[in-house]
C-alpha cells in the first residue's frame, strides 16, 4: 500500500470517530439543559430520549455505516494506485512531524482502533527503519521525546548524537516510537526491540550509550526496568544514559491540563467540554508525575492529583547525566526562584524530588544547568553539546 492511501484511510477512521465524539459531546449537553440540572453539580446520566434519542442514535447509525464504507472503499483503492507493500515508503520530514504529533495527542487511540497512522516502534537510520544493527561494537541510541520523531533531532543543522559518534568512534541507531502509548509499554517494547536487535546484530555489541530527551529518557528508564526484569543481556552492555530535559518527576504543563479538567467538572453545564481536554493520549498524563511502570496507572484514579508512583532506581553500572534548561537568560539572585524550560521545571529535569525517597541522587558532576534555553533548543545547543562530549571523553580515560 502506498503512503499516501494508507494516511488517506487512517484520517478517513479518524474523522468518522471525531463526528461520533461530537456528537456524544452535544447530546450530553443536549440532556443536561433539557433536564434543567443544577448549575453545581454531578452531570444527569444516560441518553436522550423520545424523539432527540432516535435523532442521536440515527447519527451514530449513519457515521458507522459511512466509516465502514469509506474502509472498504479505500482498501480496494490500494491495487489501482499502484501499491507495493514490497517496496520501500516513502515519506517526507513534515509529513513525519505531523504523524509524530499525531501519535503523540491520541497515539493510544490510533493503535487501539488499528488506525493506519498508529507508529509502530522500530529502530531507524536517517528516516528508514533499520534491518539489523549497524556493525560496530559501540552504539549510541536516541531516544525521542513526545511528539517528535528520530529525524528532529538534528536541529539547526546540528545533531548531538552524530557529533559524539564521530568524535569518539560509535555507530548511531534512532528508536521511533508512538508516544501516545503509555511510557511503561514503549519501555517494554524497547526492551524486548533492543533484545532482539542486540542478538542479531553482525557484530559483537559491547558497549550502548543512551542519548534521550524529554519523554525518551522516561521510556529509556522503564526499558531499564523492564530488561532487569526479564534478565535481558543488553543492560549489561549499557554504561551510560544522557538526559536532556527528562521530566523524571513530571511535567508542569500536563498537570495544568489536568487541573482543567477538575475546573471545567464542576458544572453539569461545562462538564461535557471536559472531553476535549481529555483529548490527551496515556503517554501525556503519565508525564503528570513521571510515570515508568504499570502499576502507576493500572487500577489508580487517572485523574488524581497526588503523586503515587512507584520509586524506580536508575540502572546500576550505569552512568548518568542529567541536562536542564531554564529559559532565564541568566542565574538567579539568591533565594530566587529558578525558572524551567518552558515544559520541565529544572528540579525535575534533574532529578531532584522534594521528597528524598524519589530523588535520583545523581551527582554534582553529572549534572549541567544552561541558562536562556528552552526545551527543544537543548537539541541544538553549543553549551549542552561541549559538555556532553567532556562527559564522553572523562569516561574514555578511566
Amino acid at each position: 500500500m502506498t503512503q499516501k492511501n494508507t494516511d488517506l484511510r487512517g484520517a478517513a477512521k479518524l474523522s468518522i470517530d471525531a463526528v461520533k465524539g461530537i456528537t456524544d459531546l452535544v447530546e450530553e449537553l443536549h440532556r443536561n439543559i433539557s433536564g434543567l440540572a443544577p448549575i453545581i453539580g454531578a452531570s444527569r446520566q444516560g441518553n436522550t430520549r423520545g424523539i432527540t434519542g432516535l435523532v442521536y442514535r440515527s447519527v451514530h447509525a449513519v457515521t458507522n455505516v459511512v466509516g465502514s464504507g469509506l474502509d472498504v472503499a479505500l482498501a480496494k483503492l490500494a491495487p489501482l494506485m499502484g501499491a507495493n507493500t514490497n517496496t520501500a515508503i516513502e515519506t517526507t520530514p513534515q509529513r513525519e512531524a505531523v504523524l509524530s504529533a499525531l501519535n503523540g495527542v491520541s497515539g493510544d487511540y490510533l493503535a487501539k482502533t488499528d488506525n493506519p497512522l498508529a507508529i509502530e516502534m522500530c529502530l531507524r537510520q536517517n528516516g528508514s527503519t533499520l534491518a539489523a544493527l549497524p556493525a560496530t561494537n559501540k552504539l549510541i541510541i536516541m531516544v525521542h521525546g513526545l511528539c517528535m520523531n528520530d529525524l528532529q533531532w538534528t536541529k539547526d543543522g546540528h545533531n548531538h548524537g552524530e557529533a559524539l559518534a564521530k568524535e569518539f568512534g560509535y555507530a548511531t541507531a534512532y528508536l521511533h516510537y508512538n508516544t501516545g502509548q503509555h511510557i511503561s509499554a514503549n519501555g517494554r517494547a524497547f526492551a524486548e526491540l533492543l533484545e532482539n536487535a542486540v542478538n542479531r546484530a553482525p557484530s559483537e555489541i559491547t558497549e550502548v550509550i543512551f542519548l534521550c530527551h524529554s519523554m525518551g529518557g522516561l521510556v529509556s528508564r522503564s526499558a531499564c526496568h523492564y530488561a532487569s526484569e526479564a534478565k535481558h543481556t543488553w543492560l549489561s552492555k549499557l554504561k551510560r544514559i544522557f538526559f536532556l530535559g527528562t521530566p523524571h518527576h513530571g511535567a508542569l504543563l500536563e498537570r495544568a491540563g489536568n487541573w482543567a479538567d477538575i475546573f471545567l467538572g464542576i458544572s453539569p453545564y461545562a462538564a461535557p467540554f471536559t472531553k476535549l481536554t481529555k483529548i490527551r493520549s496515556a503517554g501525556i498524563t503519565d508525564l503528570r508525575y513521571g510515570n515508568l511502570i504499570d502499576a502507576d496507572w493500572q487500577n489508580k484514579n487517572p485523574e488524581t492529583t497526588r503523586d503515587v508512583r512507584t520509586y524506580v532506581p536508575l540502572p546500576a553500572k550505569v552512568r548518568c547525566y542529567v541536562v536542564a534548561a531554564s529559559k532565564q537568560v541568566a542565574p538567579p539572585q539568591k533565594n530566587e526562584r529558578v525558572f524551567g524550560d518552558g515544559l520541565v521545571a529544572v528540579k525535575s529535569a534533574l532529578g531532584q524530588h522534594q521528597q528524598p525517597s524519589l530523588s535520583l541522587k545523581i551527582v554534582a558532576e553529572n549534572q549541567l544547568l544552561v541558562y536562556g534555553v528552552d526545551h527543544f533548543q537543548l537539541l541544538c545547543n553549543p553549551s549542552v553539546g561541549k559538555r556532553l562530549s567532556d562527559w564522553m571523553a572523562e569516561e574514555a580515560l578511566k
